[in-house]
């Protein structure tokens, strides 16, 4: 899976540095101007006091905000000019591109506002609740999260734009969630660096071919990343999860580790098919992103949580009350109470709702054990 951003990344740095080859590509009156829009500052911005990028984020996060603050927004062009005689185009209607037999996209369709106007509309509702961001962001429950990555992964709105809107806040919410805007920095600082990132491990101490269930070797494992896929592997939180995201392509924060955690831990399968599942269906796939959160899960990253800690899906969906969430995605098991709908027990578990594949207990001895094994402890 190559990199677009990569490959554009380089593209234009080519043609800043060679005004020959630049020439060669533009018509005579061009002038080359690049705008990086996509980030708070353009990537290698941030640099150790040796001039060598960060691997590490929290001196990277640091060395951000001592930048502090990223450009000004640029004011909208008065006129944007067209050549009079245009080409015979396509409406893209008659391209077909819309699900049609099944409408998997019809949830889509109903959840998200596309579109410029709509990535503003969104930010001024953000302004207003920013300052609950810090303990409203892990309420899955509870909808405090800005939700403007899909715009800001589509270019309908730059994080510029979020920073300078939302830069008077006082709150420890927008403190943390500005600490959002750049992670989103330091993930594309980790790609420049490692273009491979989202496909190779870059911890030493991990052993990829020793550690893992590699679903290619049998139609169990095959089978329980189907179930994980699917939202059917009888711990509610993560299903409910991972069908939210099969429905509007998109899912919780709080969620999103606790399903990935679950997929790496309890199933002990390689995070590589966690990564390609979200990059085909979340609709804010940020490559750059993606690949260093699945990495910092998984503790196989540069930057990362240790591969023993484990999150427990069971106590995680109980601590941050996700009882309401579960019966929205979930919703045979809509009519069990707030203390049974977390851990269906059997008997109070529907008949259409699967079982656990695994205990957490056994999912957790089994994966520091096989940890123990590959470190030859």
């Amino acid at each position: 899976m190559a990199s677009i951003q990569i490959v554009w990344l380089r593209r234009d740095l080519r043609m800043a540095d060679n005004p020959a080859l630049y020439a060669a590509a533009q018509p005579d009156g061009c002038e080359l101007e690049l705008y990086d829009g996509n980030y708070l500052m353009p990537p290698g911005t941030a640099t150790t006091g040796s001039g060598d990028p960060y691997k590490i984020y929290t001196p990277f996060s640091r060395t951000m905000r001592d930048l502090m603050p990223p450009r000004d927004e640029l004011p909208a062009p008065e006129t944007i000019s067209q050549p009079s005689d245009l080409p015979a185009s396509d409406d893209l209607g008659d391209w077909g591109l819309l699900p049609t037999s099944p409408n998997w996209a019809g949830e889509m369709e109903k959840f998200w506002s596309v579109g410029e106007e709509a990535a503003r509309e969104r930010l001024e509702w953000w302004a207003d609740e920013v300052d609950k961001y810090e303990d409203g962001r892990n309420l899955p429950s509870v909808d405090e999260t800005s939700q403007m990555s899909p715009h800001l992964h589509w270019g309908e709105i730059s994080p510029v734009t979020i920073w300078q809107r939302l830069k008077d806040k006082r709150s420890d919410g927008w403190r943390t969630y500005e600490s959002e805007l750049i992670w989103r920095d330091y993930a594309q600082n980790i790609l420049c660096q490692f273009p491979s990132y989202p496909e190779e491990t870059y911890r030493d101490a991990i052993d990829d071919a020793k550690l893992w269930r590699n679903p290619n070797r049998g139609h169990i494992i095959q089978e329980e990343l189907e179930a994980w896929q699917m939202g059917r592997t009888g711990y509610p939180i993560v299903d409910a999860g991972m069908r939210q995201l099969w429905a509007i392509g998109w899912m919780h924060n709080r969620v999103r580790m606790i399903a990935a955690s679950f997929l790496i831990k309890h199933l002990l399968i390689d995070w590589r098919h966690g990564e390609r599942w979200f990059w085909d269906t979340l609709v804010d796939a940020d490559y750059a992103s993606n690949g260093t959160n699945w990495q910092w899960v998984a503790g196989t990253g540069v930057d990362s949580n240790m591969f023993p800690r484990i999150m427990a899906p069971l106590s995680q969906s109980e601590k941050f009350d996700a009882a309401g969430y579960i019966r929205e995605w979930v919703p045979e098991l809509a009519d069990l109470s707030d203390e049974q709908i977390h851990d269906p027990t059997d008997l109070c578990r529907p008949a259409d709702y699967p079982a656990k594949i695994i205990s957490h207990k056994e999912g957790r001895e089994r994966a520091l054990q096989a940890y123990r094994d590959m470190k030859g402890d």
